[in-house]
């Protein structure tokens, strides 16, 4: 093969570029810090990058922002269910202050104020919130736990719900009823005698809610323990025993309380139901009781649907605990709408926080705020308000009794109404300690179960903490394999860099003293 200058020259510069090529290559990489800067560099490492890229990106994502989210939702609410053991504490401790029968009326409206106050601030923590989102209404982040005052339009009665409340066992209960009503008016209470005076036990199921709509019975349905309904339901009757008991509405409770005290007092019992829409209370003689504790023994069912369109601010939205359907103003049915339509309220907000790993984060309503703890409070009115007026009315008839003269007929008649009111002070203040003493226990439940939704909501920290240690491991694994990928040794860069310039100088110099020579030289 004949080698002409022109093949040497071509020769020349390719292998002076292919060196500037290789120290361009080094170059880059000493400046970028990166093995390559385009796939056609090296596709093996391009892809394997972009592989670990993905993982870094994610790990990231997970370790530095939902984990974190996630963690401070679990602080809020840990914080708001602190804040609620300490409230159930001091419910519980005020009730049992009151049981003590030393207590004058006005001591027990004393603690009665503060036990509203206490009850108050229950459903306020349940309006906490976490960066403009209600933390215990599960999905319905936008809605607060109690109604506000823009959510309520007293004129036009909305909203206007139709609830289905399942009713718990511990909702059948009983509480004691004495009619002093002879007091009511100074010409009966002249001829009062301690026979006028009447104590009986009234026995109930207490709704949710009162102020239902007005005139409306609820629709009460029993099921057994397999769920099968017992007998067709009926808006006016109590379906009991195999047959089905009418149910008739009362104005007043107090109407109510006496109808029932006068049923209870033949023998046999008369049996009745009366529904009482101001109070919320479902009213029964005592057969009806022991059937429904029957049917909730042998693990059956007990549900009422109702109407409720009167609201106060501090009312529990129905949505967050009960099958309801709001209806439209407009009376339009295609507009109404059915939250909770399984009758299930739990729910569950869950964070993505590592790979293939979720937490929830959320603890529902129910969990914690029981809606009995307001109805709570609406007996313990009851009770202080009754315990404070017969006081009233003893201390009255004691002060008239001083100004009559011992024998004397207005005497002896005082006297009489002086005993009759001894005994339903005696009746009422007993039922005062009683209640009080019930309440104890239900402080209690309530307590009971804020620390198991503490323990619940720890249990999720916990986890989530070492979840987030185990992220942060990985993060810091992809980024060094990335690191190793991607990255270069400096060292040995600058090493290769300097290999490639000295190369090329040499290259260079090589090429200058062969171009020297041509053709004419040999001749």
């Amino acid at each position: 093969m004949r080698m002409t200058n022109k093949i040497m020259q071509k020769n020349s510069l390719y292998n002076i570029n292919q060196t500037k090529i290789s120290e361009d290559k080094y170059n880059t990489q000493l400046t970028s810090q990166s093995k390559i800067t385009r796939p056609s560099d090296d596709p093996v490492v391009a892809i394997r990058a972009l592989r670990l890229r993905t993982n870094v990106s994610t790990a990231t994502q997970y370790y530095k922002k939902n984990a974190p989210d996630a963690n401070q939702w679990l602080d809020v609410t840990a914080k708001s269910l602190d804040t609620m053991t300490k409230v159930y504490t001091n419910l519980y401790t005020q009730v049992e202050t009151g049981v003590n029968k030393d207590y004058t009326a006005s001591d027990m409206q004393v603690l009665l104020s503060q036990i509203e106050s206490y009850t108050n601030e229950v459903y306020a923590t349940g309006n906490q919130d976490y960066a403009g989102r209600y933390i215990f209404t599960g999905y319905r982040t936008d809605t607060p736990l109690t109604f506000q005052k823009e959510q309520i339009d007293k004129v036009n009665l909305t909203p206007n719900y139709t609830i289905t409340e399942n009713l718990k066992n511990a909702q059948l209960d009983s509480f004691s009823y004495t009619d002093y009503s002879v007091f009511d008016t100074k010409a009966t209470a002249d001829l009062a005698n301690e026979s006028d005076i009447t104590n009986a036990t009234i026995n109930r199921i207490r709704l949710t809610y009162n102020n239902t709509l007005p005139g409306k019975l609820p629709l009460i349905e029993i099921k057994d323990k397999d769920g099968n309904p017992i007998q067709s339901p009926a808006a006016s009757t109590l379906p009991i025993g195999g047959s089905s008991v009418g149910i008739t509405v009362a104005a007043s409770a107090e109407v109510a309380y006496k109808e029932l005290t006068q049923a209870q007092s033949t023998d046999p019992v008369t049996t009745r139901a009366i529904y009482v829409p101001t109070t919320g209370e479902l009213l029964f003689t005592s057969d009806i009781a022991d059937e429904l504790a029957t049917i909730y023994t042998d693990g059956g069912s007990v549900s009422a649907t109702y109407d409720k369109n009167q609201w106060e601010v501090g009312d529990l939205n129905p949505q967050h605990y009960f099958k309801c359907t709001s209806h439209d103003p407009s009376g339009d049915t295609t507009k109404d709408i059915t939250y909770n339509a399984d009758g299930n309220v739990a729910t569950e907000i869950v964070y993505d926080v590592g790979y293939n790993q979720t937490i929830q984060v959320n603890t529902n309503a129910y969990e914690v705020f029981d809606p009995a703890v307001a109805r709570d409070l609406d007996d313990l009115k009851r009770v202080v308000t009754e315990f404070s007026d017969i006081e009233k009315i003893r201390y009255d008839l004691k002060d008239e009794l001083k100004k009559y003269v011992e024998g004397t007929p207005d005497y002896i008649n005082c006297k009489k109404r002086l005993d009759a009111a001894d005994k339903a002070y005696t009746y009422i203040r007993d039922a005062v300690s009683k209640r009080f003493g019930d309440q104890i226990t239900r402080y209690q439940n309530y307590l009971d179960s804020t620390n198991v939704a503490i323990t619940k909501n720890g249990t999720r920290s916990t986890r989530l903490e070492l979840i987030e240690a185990r992220l942060e491991e990985q993060q810091s694994t992809f980024k060094e394999l990335q690191e190793e990928n991607e990255g270069i040794d400096m060292t040995e860069v600058a090493v290769l860099l300097t290999a490639a310039e000295t190369t090329y100088d040499a290259a260079l110099m090589a090429t200058s003293k062969i171009m020297q020579n041509s053709l004419i030289n040999y001749i």
